[in-house]
């Protein structure tokens, strides 16, 4: 069996050891992976590099996939946020976040079945931030057409290939009504030239929360711009038991990288007890992804297989602490290598 590459970077605080887990899940899986290490954020800066080296983004650009864990991003000050780097390096411009209730997870809701996809390289993240006069910050929000426009015909196209049934697009239009108004207009217009089979309506994003939280068995997929994906994307994922059961893909028309979608949780790190689900999970959708977008079918049977494992872990007990169980980091890898057969 040829072996598949694939840049693997573990990332900071709790990264290393959640990595470890997925890296020896994959093998006791026969995944046809070639894992090539390379490094970011706080990590890359103790060896002496950049927060993200260029040897890291061309490794990227050779194997095309990479899975991330977790980097540290400062509050309020130090450099750059790693992850919006590695999106406008790739041009990474829709991420993309299952979100579905997990069996042997319980939460105050069942059958939850969102899909969050959220523009990746724009709106108030684009960065640019000005002090006009001490004591007073602009922070300027862009929202441009093209952007706009190839995010909602991928969130189309992604709706229509995995047959569902429904897109909301969840905006602030009726407050700023040029960026916002600009958004869903591209949205809406790519649905009526292209998608009319699908169903798709619009919505108000303080209203859709509200909704979300009552009952969210009434979304299907919501199309985001970034900071309103960033923050939706995370109160899904409280949904269905939080952060550590959530996985997460950036994607753009050249590359993919998937990753965790918590923080380094450096208050844990060491420790041996962080979850290593979403990152796991995050690998099965890249097996998949390799699988049905990259042609390359020797990657299903380790996703199926895996999938399969932790699902049938979690619903049989076996779980970490964060939700419900007692195993530690690598405890909870080998009950599913267990489940590999």
């Amino acid at each position: 069996m040829s072996e598949h590459t694939v840049v693997l970077i573990p990332g900071d605080g709790i990264g290393p050891e959640i990595s470890e887990a997925v890296k020896r899940t994959f093998s006791a899986a026969k995944a046809p992976i070639r894992w090539v290490e390379h490094h970011a954020g706080l990590e890359a800066l103790e060896r002496g590099g950049e927060v993200l080296p260029a040897a890291t983004l061309d490794a990227i650009r050779d194997a095309k996939v990479a899975l991330k864990g977790p980097c540290t991003t400062p509050v309020g000050g130090g450099f750059r946020s790693v992850n919006v780097s590695l999106r406008k390096a790739l041009d990474l411009y829709t991420a993309v976040r299952p979100i579905r209730s997990m069996p042997g997870v319980p939460t105050r809701f069942e059958g939850v079945d969102i899909i969050v996809l959220r523009e990746n390289t724009e709106g108030l993240y684009s960065g640019i931030e000005n002090e006009i006069a001490p004591g007073v910050v602009t922070s300027l929000k862009v929202v441009t057409d093209r952007a706009s426009r190839r995010f909602a015909r991928y969130g189309f196209e992604y709706s229509r290939k995995r047959g569902r049934k429904k897109i909301t697009a969840m905006h602030k239009a009726n407050i700023m009504k040029l960026g916002d108004g600009l958004f869903i207009r591209c949205a809406r217009e790519e649905h009526e030239k292209s998608f009319p089979e699908l169903a798709y309506e619009e919505v108000i994003i303080d209203a859709g929360c509200m909704r979300i939280v009552q009952d969210p068995t009434r979304f299907d997929v919501l199309l985001l711009e970034n900071l309103y994906g960033d923050v939706l994307s995370d109160l899904c994922a409280g949904l269905i038991g939080g952060l550590g059961v959530a996985p997460g893909a950036n994607l753009g028309d050249d590359y993919a990288v998937f990753e965790a979608v918590h923080g380094s949780a450096p208050d844990i790190a060491g420790k041996g007890i962080a979850n290593p689900m979403s990152l796991l999970m995050s690998g099965v959708m890249m097996l998949n992804h390799m699988t049905f977008e990259m042609g390359l079918a020797d990657c299903k049977p380790a996703a199926e297989a895996i999938k399969a494992a932790y699902n049938a872990a979690l619903a049989e007990g076996d779980k970490t602490g964060d939700i419900g169980g007692n195993l530690k980091t690598q405890e909870f890898a080998d009950a599913i290598i267990r489940r590999l057969g």
